[in-house]
């Protein structure tokens, strides 16, 4: 078991974040020969801690659990203690501008500290927003542990080949996840609104169209609330409805967008956000200042957080292409 590290005075980078941009972030800063500090409330916050079997992970070609993917990461880094100081369970609560880089606030063993740094990576992720059955997430958890329920069209489209798919959601983004599905040639999709009404909210002429679409591809939409689950035992996503009807689907995919991304930090520093509430950076994943449109000096945002697309391999590339743009003109 490691023993606790030591908050050293200043660092070369610190990173907010553990999840698999995070974790390569500082293994690439320390392998560079850079001191680093690794802000990281636990393995179970990444998004990917409960995904039971991942096929498009480079080196894992019968697949991988995202848990053991990160076990494997989190040892990596272990190898250089002597560079990384890794605090965990920690939890960011501020980022801070200072003459020499940046200061950043965390609750670490109950005590509030702060570790300074010469560049801060930003690798907080986003939170999917789970579907609530009687105001709680819990029920669905079983199936989304055994892949019954997926959440990523690009990771896991290829497993909704020849199956019938209950897509969960109400607005346009559930929407057009629907319609994207059927690029693989699913058996059937159907949409769920779990009792909401089908494009609420969502302005013309959007409304208009994507209802449209809808109906020319035959995707039909249940509205009635769901009440429950059942059918794990038989692999099936089995789902009951308020008003006491029932319908069984191969596969379930969620649909309902983000349930936080986690912006207060960056808005605190005056980063752009992209319409979708990314944090808009540079190819070198350097943040965009909102109101200049210029790099800020010394910060990266890399993995899910940011924009662009949200896999694992995108996060490592990000992490890569930060801390070396980081090494080359801060370091």
């Amino acid at each position: 078991m490691p023993g606790f590290p030591r908050l050293q005075e200043r660092y070369d980078i610190v990173v907010v974040g553990g999840g698999h941009a995070g974790l390569q972030a500082a293994l690439k800063a320390a392998l560079l020969q850079h001191s680093v500090a690794l802000l990281d409330r636990g393995p179970k916050y990444s998004r990917s801690y409960y995904a039971p079997h991942m096929v498009n992970i480079p080196g894992f070609p019968e697949g991988v659990s995202g848990h053991h993917l990160l076990d494997q990461q989190i040892a990596a880094v272990r190898k250089h203690e002597e560079r990384v100081g890794y605090f965990t369970p920690a939890t960011v609560s501020s980022v801070a501008r200072e003459a020499e880089g940046f200061a950043v606030t965390f609750e670490w063993l109950k005590n509030t500290h702060v570790a300074r740094g010469k560049v801060v990576l930003l690798a907080m992720g986003v939170v999917d927003r789970i579907p609530e059955v009687g105001g709680k997430i819990d029920p669905i958890f079983p199936w989304a542990n055994q892949a019954i329920v997926d959440f990523c069209l690009v990771c896991d489209g290829w497993d909704l080949v020849g199956r019938s798919v209950a897509v969960l959601g109400h607005d346009a983004y559930a929407v057009r996840n629907a319609l994207d599905i059927l690029h693989f040639r699913p058996k059937s999709v159907e949409l769920l609104t779990h009792g909401h009404s089908l494009l609420e909210g969502v302005p013309e002429p959007d409304r208009s169209s994507l209802a449209a679409a809808l109906e020319e591809r035959s995707i039909p939409v249940v509205t009635s609330e769901m009440v429950g689950f059942d059918g794990i035992r038989e692999k099936a996503f089995g789902v009951r409805f308020a008003d006491g009807s029932h319908r069984t689907y191969e596969r379930g995919f969620s649909a309902l967008g983000w349930y936080t991304m986690h912006d207060a930090i960056p808005r605190a520093l005056g980063c752009r956000f992209d319409p979708d509430g990314y944090v808009v950076t540079d190819e070198d994943c350097r943040v965009i200042a909102d109101a200049t449109g210029e790099p800020i000096p010394g910060l990266y945002c890399v993995g899910d957080q940011r924009n662009g697309w949200n896999q694992i391999p995108e996060a490592w590339a990000t992490a890569e292409r930060a801390v070396v743009h980081a090494w080359g003109f801060y370091l």
